[in-house]
C-alpha cells in the first residue's frame, strides 16, 4: 500500500514541499506519495485524528498550525519543546504523533550553505520578532551567537530575547536598525515587509551576509537592494530544502539531496514570478 505524507497548513497551495519531497521519494524508490493539505485554523485536531487510521508515515505543518501540533504531539524533540512549536510529525505504532522543529538545523544547513559554519561570537542582527523568528534565535544562540533582536513592537522583541536569549541576546527597536546592523557580521530577515514590497535601506554590506527567510517576490526588492550596497545575499530556498531534508531523514533514516531540490525550487520560483 502507498504510504501517505504531506504538509499541513492554511493557505497550502503555494507550497514547494510536495514538488521537494515527491523528488526525493521517486529517487529513493520509496513507495509513498505527498500531498499538500489544507486545513483551517482550528481544525488541525480533527485532520490529525483522520490522517492517523491513513496509511500515514508523517507530516510537516506550516501556519497556522505550528502550535497545534506541538499539543498534540505525545512526545517532542528538545528543539521543539524549548520552541513549543513544531513542523514535522511523526506517526508511532500506537497511534501517537511525535513532534520536531526542523527549522531549527534547517536555518543552521542554510547558513552552512552561505559559508557561514562559525558563529561563536559573532554579531547577528534578527529583524522580526514573531514566529519564524523563535528557530532563528534560539539555533544562533546554541551556537554561541550574540544576537540582536530588533521588532516595530518592542516587547515582543524584548520577550524573544528573554525567552531564548540565555544572556547572549538583547533586543531593540526596528527603527534603530542602522545602527545594529553597523557592528553586525551576519543579518538574517524574519520580518514581513517584503510581502508588501518595501523594503529598509541598508548601509554598505562590505562583503557581509544578509539572508531573508522568506523567497521570491516577497524578498526580491530587499535582496536587490542588499545587493547594490554590496551585501552577500541569500533567500529563503535554502532553509525550506534543508529543513525538508532534515523531515526526511526523521522519516526514512538517510539524508537526500539537497543541491538538486534546490535547484527545482529555483526554477519554480522563476516560473511563478
Amino acid at each position: 500500500m502507498t504510504a501517505l505524507l504531506g504538509v499541513i497548513g492554511d493557505p497550502i497551495a503555494h507550497s514547494l514541499s510536495p514538488l521537494i519531497h515527491n523528488g526525493w521519494l521517486r529517487a529513493a524508490g520509496i513507495d509513498a506519495v505527498y500531498e499538500a493539505m489544507q486545513v483551517a485554523e482550528g481544525e488541525f485536531p480533527d485532520a490529525l485524528s483522520t490522517l492517523s487510521a491513513r496509511p500515514v508515515i508523517g507530516v510537516n505543518v506550516t501556519l497556522p498550525h505550528k502550535v497545534a501540533a506541538f499539543a498534540a504531539a505525545s512526545d517532542a524533540s528538545e528543539d521543539a519543546t524549548i520552541l513549543g512549536v513544531a513542523n514535522t510529525l511523526s506517526l508511532n505504532s500506537d497511534k501517537s504523533w511525535t513532534a520536531n522543529n526542523t527549522d531549527v538545523p534547517g536555518f543552521l544547513r542554510a547558513l552552512e550553505l552561505e559559508d557561514e559554519r562559525e558563529l561563536e561570537g559573532r554579531q547577528v542582527t534578527v529583524l522580526g520578532a514573531g514566529g519564524a523568528a523563535r528557530s532563528v534565535v534560539h539555533a544562533l544562540v546554541q551556537r554561541g551567537a550574540n544576537v540582536s533582536i530588533l521588532n516595530r513592537t518592542i516587547e515582543r522583541a524584548q520577550a524573544l530575547s528573554v525567552r531564548l536569549g540565555q544572556g547572549k541576546a538583547v533586543h531593540g527597536s526596528l527603527d534603530q536598525y542602522k545602527e545594529y546592523i553597523g557592528l553586525s557580521d551576519i543579518v538574517i530577515n524574519t520580518a514581513s515587509f517584503g510581502y508588501s514590497g518595501g523594503y529598509l535601506e541598508l548601509p554598505k554590506g562590505r562583503d557581509r551576509l544578509f539572508m531573508d527567510i522568506s523567497y521570491g517576490k516577497a524578498a526580491e526588492t530587499q535582496l536587490e537592494h542588499a545587493k547594490k550596497e554590496r551585501w552577500r545575499t541569500a533567500d529563503g530556498l535554502g532553509m525550506l530544502v534543508a529543513q525538508a531534508a532534515s523531515s526526511f531523514e526523521i522519516w526514512f533514516g538517510e539524508r537526500p539531496s539537497e543541491a538538486e531540490a534546490l535547484k527545482k525550487c529555483r526554477h519554480a520560483v522563476r516560473i511563478a514570478s
